[in-house]
Formats: structure tokens, C-alpha cells, sequence
């Protein structure tokens, strides 16, 4: 009998599932969620059909916004729970006994993407938040057990924190698991929880998901006060910057920063990324006199702003005259292009350190700011002449086309002061002299594409001149620009 007993103990959480499938395999869900689908789609059929939202007072839509998202929240509540249970299904040692598996796809992202035409990182997120609150069942008796965090999953279940709320709440204080007790960290998390449910010892209103983070990591730094070395150990171990093979596209990089190396890239982007004031110059008028404003136009991604203000960045560093030497010298980009193909904007050029071939006008731009050295080569390769050095703008020449010129000559570019390159108006290459009269301030970007875009530039008696392209304004003709406060001040005495 005792030998039946433990067998009948080692199967009997097998057995239950199976109970429970034949006593519940009746769909319990169903039913309810195509009546809640009919629901939903009739309240959304209402508030378009009817225009209900545009009809509402401003304190009934607020109302409705409030209860959209509480529902939003109960819905997050039911799919996570979903895909928590998903998540179970498919842990199993074996792979062709795993939920994955029977429905074909290769893992429990793949197969919630598939059923939700959720993205990726929606589905991430899901994942995330079951395992924090998705309640364990014990290996013994198959009894469902308390989640990992019972208070968030008790405020989700109630509609008081979504998937936002509960990452904010379980992520900080998750990071310091291991040196924080299991017991310590659900706590943190129950006093966190009332933040969310406006029942903070403060008797402040309810916390959104933003300030739920903050209030969760001020728990884990008091409760973790060593916790930030280790985590600053392991990233440095972590650190790496890569800058893969060249493609046809360009040259990816990819690795991992330091938590203050990203700060510091960050305001540098902030600073180049902060929006710009639209240019009104006081000589741009229309036919009838008018002033006429030039919106600067700038149809760039973020993402590749911030590829801008990188390579601002990688010039002013280069040029500072600070780095480390490479054979007694300041690091130079070596550039090499035949000087027939340069003349007649033919053929390509080529960087040390860079697989792929630059165009003529790359060449050319880098020509503009950097040292130039020519070197004269006989038909079989023999070096038959090196030329010396010539410096391109010494710092006493680019203090004063800055005082002159105040920022970017290109109207309203927002660029901060310090970042800027000069530009050569008739260019090295083509015998214009390296004098403050031949030179204007150009940020890296209008610097690179200001032929593209259209743009004029030209010195009068050594002063910059601009002409807006055709899609710049109404009034296209050459105008004296400037941003310095002084020729500003001058400017508008004189008028």
C-alpha cells in the first residue's frame, strides 16, 4: 500500500492536469473573448461612426481616455498571464514535447509574434513581465504557488499597472537579485505598488510608469549601497567598441559603452540635436519689401544626426592637437587621389584604414579641413617629389572667421559654437588660398552635402555671401550673412 501511495504521489500532478483538462477543456475563455471583441469592436464602431470622441466635453474625455486605459491595462493583465502560461508549456527538457514545437515555430518569440503580429520587442516586453508575476506551480503537487512579485501581480490583475508598470517596478529591483533577498526585494515592491495605486505614504495620485521607475530604483540603491561597483565591474569588463568589414552601405559599429562614455556621446547629440531657431536675415525681403523668414530645411533621421555630430565630434578631436602621436605625429587620416582625376572630379580616392573607394567631392572635403602634403610620383611609381606641409586655417584664422561669421553661414542651422569646420569658398585643391578671406564657418553636415542641397556661398570683399536654393524661401538672391551679436548689432544701427 505505501508503495502505491508513492507512486500514486510521483504522478499526481500529471494527473491533475489531466483532470483539469478534462473538467476545463470545455474552453472557459472562448466564448468571453469573442463577446469582448464584439464589444470593443462596437464601442470603436461608436466613437468613429458617431464621432463620440469629438463630441465630448473636455471632462468626459478625459473621463473615456481614463477608462481606455484601465482596459488597456486588464487586457495587458490577460496576455501576460497567456503568455506566461505559453512560456510554460514550452520549457520542457525535451524539444518535440514543447508548445513551440507543436505549433512549428523555433522559440516562444517567434510563436507570439506569430499569433499577436506583435513586434519583437512588444513580445520581449510580454516575456519580461510574466516572468515577474506569472504565479510558479510546485514540482510536488502541482498547486498553483505565489508569483516572484505577488504585489505587482495583485496590481495587475486590478488594472492598476500595465506591462510599463510592471517593468518599472520589477527591472530595478530584479538588477540587484543577488545581492538582495527575494523577501527584502518583494517588500520594495509592495511599497512601490502603492505609489501606483495612489496609497503612498505622501498621499500622492497615483504614479505612472515613469515615476514607478524612479521610486523602484531608489529602493534598490538604498537597499543595494555595494551594488554599484559590481555593476560598474562588469561593465567594464562588458565595454567594446567594433567597427565592422566595409559595405556597400557603409561601414557598421557595433558594442557596448561604458554608462558615462554614453553619457558624454549623449551631450554631444543633445547639443547638435537641440531644434534651431528659423533664420530671419534682415537683408531677405520679398517683391513688396517684406522680411521674409528662411526656415533652414533638414529632412535628416535622428539617427543620422547623431552619425553628424559623431563625426563633428571625431574632427574637433583630431584637429585639437591633444591625441596621442602615431610616429612622432598628431593622428592623420591619410588620403590619396590622383591629381588628374581631382581636377577633373573623375575616378575615386582612398583613406588609410578604409577599404571602401571615396568620391571625388569626399576627398575634396577633407582636403578642405585637414593638412595637405603632395607627393609627386613617376608613371612606374617612383616618388620623384614631396612637397611640404601645408596647414589648412591655423587657430588665429579660425578665431577670427568665428568672430566673423558667429556659427554655420547656412541659415538656421543650430549647430553649437566650437564644432564647426572651415570651408574653403574656392576650394585648395583648386589653388584657393588658405586666407580668412577664402574661408567660412560650415557645420560637418552642410559642410559634406552643401552642394546637394543647393546652397551658394561666396566671399564679397571678405565677407560671406549666401544664396538659398530653390526651395529655401522666395527670395533668391546673394545676402551677407552672419550670427556674431556684434555684426548683428551693427546691421540694425545702420538700418
Amino acid at each position: 500500500m505505501d508503495s502505491d501511495k508513492s507512486v500514486d504521489l510521483v504522478f499526481s500532478w500529471p494527473s491533475m492536469s489531466e483532470a483539469l483538462v478534462t473538467m476545463e477543456g470545455m474552453d472557459l475563455l472562448t466564448a468571453p473573448l469573442d463577446d469582448l471583441l464584439a464589444q470593443v469592436a462596437e464601442v470603436l464602431d461608436t466613437g468613429v461612426s458617431c464621432r463620440a470622441l469629438q463630441c465630448a466635453t473636455e471632462v468626459e474625455l478625459a473621463a473615456q481616455v481614463a477608462a481606455i486605459g484601465r482596459l488597456g491595462r486588464l487586457l495587458e493583465a490577460l496576455t501576460v498571464d497567456a503568455v506566461g502560461e505559453v512560456e510554460r508549456r514550452s520549457e520542457g527538457a525535451v524539444r518535440d514535447e514543447r508548445m513551440t514545437s507543436h505549433l512549428g515555430c523555433r522559440d516562444v518569440t517567434e510563436l507570439l509574434q506569430t499569433l499577436t503580429v506583435a513586434a519583437p520587442r512588444t513580445v520581449t516586453r510580454w516575456q519580461r513581465a510574466a516572468k515577474s508575476v506569472r504565479p510558479r506551480i510546485s514540482d510536488m503537487t502541482g498547486e498553483l504557488l505565489d508569483a516572484e512579485y505577488p504585489a505587482v501581480r495583485e496590481a495587475m490583475l486590478d488594472g492598476a499597472i500595465g506591462v510599463d508598470g510592471i517593468l518599472a517596478i520589477t527591472d530595478a529591483l530584479q538588477a540587484a537579485a543577488p545581492r538582495i533577498s527575494a523577501e527584502v526585494r518583494e517588500e520594495a515592491a509592495a511599497i512601490v505598488v502603492a505609489e501606483a495605486r495612489g496609497e503612498g505614504p505622501d498621499g500622492a495620485p497615483p504614479a505612472c510608469a515613469a515615476l514607478l521607475r524612479i521610486h523602484a530604483q531608489t529602493w534598490a540603491l538604498a537597499l543595494d549601497q555595494d551594488g554599484a561597483e559590481p555593476r560598474e565591474r562588469a561593465a567594464e569588463r562588458k565595454r567594446s567598441l567594433l567597427i565592422g568589414t566595409a559595405t556597400q552601405h557603409g561601414v557598421p559599429v557595433r558594442g557596448m559603452l561604458l554608462p558615462d562614455v554614453a553619457a558624454q556621446l549623449q551631450t554631444i547629440f543633445d547639443a547638435h540635436l537641440a531644434p534651431a531657431v528659423a533664420f530671419d536675415d534682415p537683408y531677405a525681403t520679398d517683391e513688396s519689401g517684406e522680411l521674409v523668414p528662411l526656415p533652414a530645411r533638414d529632412d535628416r533621421t535622428r539617427a543620422q544626426k547623431q552619425h553628424d555630430a559623431l563625426a563633428s565630434a571625431l574632427s574637433v578631436a583630431a584637429s585639437s592637437g591633444l591625441l596621442p602621436t602615431i610616429g612622432g605625429a598628431a593622428p592623420v587620416l591619410v588620403v590619396s587621389v590622383d591629381a588628374t582625376d581631382l581636377a577633373d572630379d573623375l575616378g575615386h580616392a582612398h583613406a588609410d584604414a578604409c577599404e571602401s573607394p571615396l568620391s571625388i567631392a569626399a576627398a575634396r572635403r577633407i582636403a578642405c579641413t585637414g593638412v595637405i602634403q603632395r607627393v609627386t610620383t613617376a608613371a612606374n611609381g617612383r616618388i620623384v617629389g614631396i612637397g611640404n606641409e601645408e596647414r589648412v586655417f591655423n587657430r588665429h584664422q579660425r578665431r577670427a572667421i568665428a568672430l566673423r561669421d558667429g556659427g554655420c553661414v547656412i541659415p538656421g542651422c543650430g549647430v553649437p559654437a566650437g564644432w564647426y569646420e572651415i570651408h574653403h569658398v574656392t576650394e585648395h585643391a583648386r589653388g584657393g588660398p588658405t586666407h580668412t578671406d577664402n574661408g567660412v564657418l560650415l557645420c560637418w553636415y552642410h559642410h559634406r552635402f552643401l552642394d546637394r542641397y543647393g546652397w551658394g556661398i561666396r566671399m564679397n570683399a571678405g565677407v560671406p555671401e549666401v544664396k538659398a536654393p530653390s526651395w529655401h524661401g522666395t527670395g533668391h538672391r546673394w545676402r551677407a550673412v552672419t550670427t556674431s551679436p556684434v555684426r548683428l548689432k551693427m546691421r540694425v544701427l545702420r538700418m
